[in-house]
């Protein structure tokens, strides 16, 4: 599948309007903030663009990022400048056509952000091989991915190898579309349904599963959106599935649990997270309001204690006593379309 991949994406599509579905689109507004900083994007490089999601997760100042399957580079190019001139992005990725695109206008993107040396550099190569870029272990703060792991084939080599990569306390922040059941396989070969991020998708729970395999014990459902399929063929073909475009925040800490255990423990946060001074929302079921006791699970105790968010956060109680599985946590399909702002009325939500 990787060669017809690589047409797809060099040749078939020239842009995003040659795409038949909104599965590699983000149709959600970012924040003002982000905003700024995409108009910054050069027009060719925002004219490939085939995301999915959002991938700019919080507080990146001076962090080393690598971005899987960074195309055009938008993404990358977008982070570059919220790391700031001391920070690092790199890109990797497959795709010849693309990687001419995102190489052409490094001097452009360096310039517009008033950089004296630019910060971004790509790599042609395999995200399940991460290994022969020479990448080293513990060597990134963070890995984003937008709408591209759904075309790998070996999905549990690239979690693997991001796992890997990581440092510790690190996290790997991506959008990426899932299906409600298991693709048929005879579905898996088509490659329309392929490079159009359909047949590709994990079923959910599977994820799940391969995500806890690789040592990211504890996956976060940040948001999520039902997938419009507007051609008729690609509807008879698939329309029996359903199909979500999320975002997940999958940190590499060693003492996550498997499930949300409770302790009794508890943070107050500072308010003092970049662009989120009144709200700090960890995933679809955390809206954690400033100077407000916020109970928690273990987990999200260690997930906040653990990384760059430490320093945001008073943390109250300890390990000493476990009071069962924390109240409300359970196995049902993750997606809604309440996003999180839905959660911000809960007192003590499910981790």
């Amino acid at each position: 599948m990787l060669d017809q991949v690589k047409d797809y994406y060099g040749k078939t599509l020239q842009d995003s309007s040659d795409l038949k579905t909104d599965a590699c689109c983000t149709l959600d507004q970012p924040p003002q903030y982000l905003k700024k900083v995409l108009s910054q994007i050069h027009d060719e490089v925002m004219m490939r663009y085939y995301g999915c999601g959002l991938v700019a997760p919080e507080q990146l100042r001076g962090l080393h990022i690598l971005d899987l399957g960074s195309g055009s580079g938008r993404d990358a190019y977008a982070l570059s400048a919220l790391v700031g001139e001391q920070g690092r992005i790199v890109g990797v990725d497959m795709t010849d056509e693309q990687l001419e695109v995102a190489n052409r206008h490094l001097d452009y993107h360096r310039d517009a952000f008033g950089y004296k040396k630019g910060n971004v550099e790509f790599h042609k190569g395999y995200l399940e091989k991460l290994d022969e870029l020479g990448f080293a272990d513990n060597s990134f703060d963070i890995i984003v991915s937008n709408c591209v792991i759904n075309l790998c084939e070996d999905k549990e080599a690239v979690l693997r190898e991001a796992y890997r990569v990581l440092k510790p306390g690190g996290e790997l922040y991506f959008s990426d579309v899932y299906a409600d059941r298991r693709v048929p396989k005879e579905l898996v070969s088509d490659p329309v349904l392929y490079g159009e991020c359909l047949s590709g998708a994990l079923y959910w729970n599977d994820f799940i599963n391969l995500s806890k395999k690789v040592g990211f014990a504890d996956p976060r459902l940040v948001e999520d959106r039902p997938l419009g399929i507007e051609s008729d063929e690609i509807q008879a073909l698939i329309g029996h599935i359903n199909f979500y475009s999320a975002t997940y925040r999958l940190f590499k800490i060693a003492e996550l649990e498997p499930a949300c255990e409770d302790y009794g423990q508890a943070v107050v946060y500072h308010g003092t997270i970049d662009q989120h001074p009144n709200v700090f929302e960890l995933d679809q079921h955390h809206a954690i309001q400033k100077g407000k006791v916020f109970p928690v699970c273990g987990n999200t105790w260690l997930m906040l204690h653990e990384s760059r968010f430490k320093e945001h956060f008073d943390f109250i109680g300890n390990w000493d006593q476990h009071y069962g599985i924390f109240e409300g946590c359970g196995t049902a399909v993750p997606f809604t379309n309440s996003g999180p702002s839905a959660a911000q009325e809960t007192e003590a939500p499910c981790c």
